[in-house]
C-alpha cells in the first residue's frame, strides 16, 4: 500500500504573486469558485515582512515555495503535519523542472497536462502516496511493452507496402519502356510518361555514380494515321497511375520527373538516390571509438564493405573496377570466389572462374575491409569536454574539430548527459542547436553539418553537479563518403572490357562513438 495515512491535502497549485492559478488540481470534491476564492485570496495573506512558508486562515492552511515570478502552493487542513506537508511540498516543486526548462507562466501552461498527471502520482483522494522522483517518472511514463510491439508491427507492414508499391511503380515504368522499345501500343495500364520516380531513404545517404555506354538505337514506331482516337498517348498519364502516384505521395515518397539529361546533369536534378540499375553498388563503413575524458584514443575501429547486387543476367560475368587511394594501413580481404592474383595486381574484383555468373537478386559482399588503430591523428571526430566546478554547481565547456577534412559529416548529435532533478541547464555559447532531454537526462546538441568549412565549434552550459555527472559523452553521425578512400570506379563485362552502366550507394555511419 502506497498510501501514508496522515495529512488531508484539497488543493494544488502553480499560480502568480497575484493569485492567477496557471495550473490547479483538486484532490477532493470542490466546487470551482471555491477553489477560485481560495487561491485568490493567497496573496493578501502573505506577510512580506517575515520569512515564513505558510499561513493559515480560519478553515485552511496555506503551504508554499517561491519558484522565481511564481509560487508553488499546497492547501490542507489547519490539523495537518506541518512537516509531512513541507516534504511533500518539496516533491511537488522538484517535479515541476522535470517537465518545464523554465519556471515560466507560458512553460507551465503548455506543460500543464503533464504536471497533472505527475501530481495524482504524488496525492490521490486527497492522501499523499508514498512514492519518489524516480517512481513518479516511471508512473507517468507508462511505458506499454505491448505497444512497442504494436507499433513495431504496424511500422513493419507500412514499410512493405510502400515496398510494394515501388516494386508495382517499377513493373509500369518497364513495361512503358519495353514497349517503346518494340514499337508497340502502349499498355491499356496506363504509363508514366514523362514522370518518373526516386524514393529516398532515411536510413542511408546514397550518391548516384553512372558510367552509361552508348545508347542502342530505338527504331521508332510505325505513324499511326491521325485523326481523333480513346487510345493512350505516349507521355500522358493515365488515371489509374495518376491515382497510383497520389497514394505514394500520401505515403511520403517523393515524386520527382525524369528528364532526357544524361550523366552529372541527372544526379543534379535528382534527389538520392535514384532507381536501382541492374549493377548496385553499396560502399558501407561503420566506425567504433572510444576515447578518454583527458585525451589519448583508447580503440578505433572501422569496417567496411563492397556489396554487389545483379538484377539482370546478362550483366552477371563483370568486373569491378577499384581505387584503392588509403595510406591508413587497412586491411583488405575479398570473397573466397573472387580472383585475389587479379586483386592483387590490378585492383580489379572477377571470378576466380570469368565463365561463371555473379548471383542474381543477391547481396553479396565481395570486399571488406578493417582499419584498428591507437593513433590519435586518425579520429575523425575529436569531442574535448571541460567541467570545472563554481559556487552553484559546475560550468562545462564542450568542442568539437574536424580532423578528417575531406569528410562531411550531417545530422551530427553529441549526447552529453546531466543529473536528474536539478532543471534544465543555463546555455551560454552555442553553435548549432540543443534540446534537453528531462525524461532520459540527456542535453543533446544539434549540428546539421561538419565540414572543412565548419571545422570547430563549441558549447557552455551551466548545471549543478559534479564533474563525473556529465560522462560518457557519446556521439552519432551519417556520411555520404567513406572514412577510408575506397571507391568503384567502374564496372565492365568480362568479355570486351564495355562499360556497364551501374548506380552506387555510399555511407559511414557510428556503431559506437564515446568519451569515456
Amino acid at each position: 500500500i502506497r498510501r501514508l495515512k496522515g495529512c488531508l491535502y484539497f488543493i494544488s497549485a502553480v499560480c502568480t504573486k497575484a493569485g492567477k492559478a496557471i495550473v490547479s488540481r483538486q484532490f477532493v470534491e470542490m466546487t470551482r469558485t471555491r477553489i477560485e476564492g481560495l487561491l485568490a485570496a493567497f496573496p493578501k495573506l502573505m506577510n512580506t515582512g517575515k520569512q515564513h512558508t505558510f499561513v493559515e486562515t480560519d478553515s485552511v492552511r496555506y503551504v508554499y515555495q517561491p519558484l522565481e515570478k511564481l509560487y508553488m502552493v499546497l492547501i490542507t487542513t489547519k490539523n495537518s503535519n506541518i512537516l509531512e506537508d513541507l516534504e511533500t511540498l518539496r516533491l511537488f516543486s522538484r517535479v515541476i523542472p522535470e517537465y518545464c526548462r523554465v519556471l515560466e507562466e507560458s512553460e507551465i501552461s503548455e506543460h500543464c497536462f503533464d504536471l497533472i498527471f505527475a501530481f495524482d502520482e504524488i496525492v490521490a483522494l486527497g492522501y499523499r502516496e508514498n512514492v519518489n522522483l524516480a517512481q513518479i517518472r516511471t508512473f507517468t511514463e507508462m511505458d506499454s511493452h505491448e505497444e512497442k510491439v504494436f507499433r513495431a508491427v504496424r511500422e513493419t507492414q507500412e514499410r512493405e507496402a510502400k515496398a510494394e508499391m515501388r516494386r508495382k511503380a517499377k513493373e509500369l515504368q518497364q513495361a512503358r519502356r519495353d514497349a517503346e522499345r518494340s514499337g508497340k501500343k502502349v499498355p491499356a495500364f496506363g504509363g508514366f510518361g514523362s514522370a518518373g520516380m526516386t524514393s529516398i531513404s532515411s536510413g542511408s545517404i546514397i550518391t548516384d555514380n553512372i558510367v552509361e555506354p552508348e545508347k542502342p538505337k530505338i527504331t521508332p514506331a510505325p505513324v499511326r494515321p491521325s485523326g481523333p482516337s480513346k487510345a493512350l498517348k505516349l507521355g500522358a498519364k493515365g488515371k489509374e497511375v495518376d491515382n497510383f502516384v497520389d497514394k505514394l505521395k500520401s505515403e511520403g515518397e517523393t515524386i520527382m520527373p525524369t528528364t532526357g539529361k544524361r550523366g552529372s546533369d541527372v544526379s543534379k536534378v535528382l534527389p538520392p538516390p535514384v532507381n536501382m540499375e541492374s549493377v548496385h553498388l553499396r560502399v558501407e563503413e561503420k566506425i567504433l571509438l572510444t576515447c578518454g575524458r583527458d585525451g589519448g584514443l583508447q580503440n578505433m575501429e572501422v569496417l567496411g564493405m563492397v556489396t554487389l547486387r545483379v538484377t539482370d543476367d546478362k550483366n552477371g560475368r563483370i568486373r569491378l573496377i577499384i581505387n584503392n587511394n588509403d595510406n591508413k594501413g587497412l586491411q583488405l580481404q575479398t570473397h573466397p570466389n573472387v580472383d585475389k592474383k587479379l586483386f592483387t595486381a590490378e585492383s580489379v574484383i572477377g571470378l576466380k572462374n570469368p565463365e561463371k555468373s555473379f548471383p542474381l537478386n543477391n547481396d553479396v559482399g565481395v570486399l571488406k575491409w578493417r582499419l584498428q588503430t591507437t593513433d590519435e591523428s586518425l579520429i575523425p571526430l575529436t569531442i574535448n569536454c571541460w567541467p570545472s566546478e563554481s559556487g552553484t554547481g559546475c560550468d562545462v565547456n564542450i568542442e568539437y574539430e574536424l580532423q578528417e577534412e575531406t569528410l562531411e559529416l550531417n545530422d551530427v548529435v553529441i549526447s552529453i548527459p546531466v543529473p536528474s532533478g536539478v532543471g534544465a541547464p543555463v546555455i551560454g555559447d552555442l553553435d548549432g542547436e540543443y534540446k534537453h532531454d528531462s525524461r532520459r537526462n540527456v542535453l543533446e546538441w544539434c549540428l546539421p553539418v561538419i565540414d572543412a568549412n565548419n571545422k570547430t565549434g563549441s558549447l557552455e552550459f551551466s548545471v549543478a553537479g559534479q564533474p563525473n555527472d556529465f560522462f560518457p559523452i557519446s556521439v552519432s553521425f551519417v556520411s555520404k563518403r567513406n572514412y577510408c578512400d575506397i571507391q568503384v570506379t567502374k564496372v565492365t563485362h568480362v568479355d570486351g572490357d564495355n562499360s556497364i552502366r551501374f548506380s552506387s550507394e555510399t555511407s559511414f555511419v557510428v556503431d559506437k562513438y564515446e568519451i569515456l
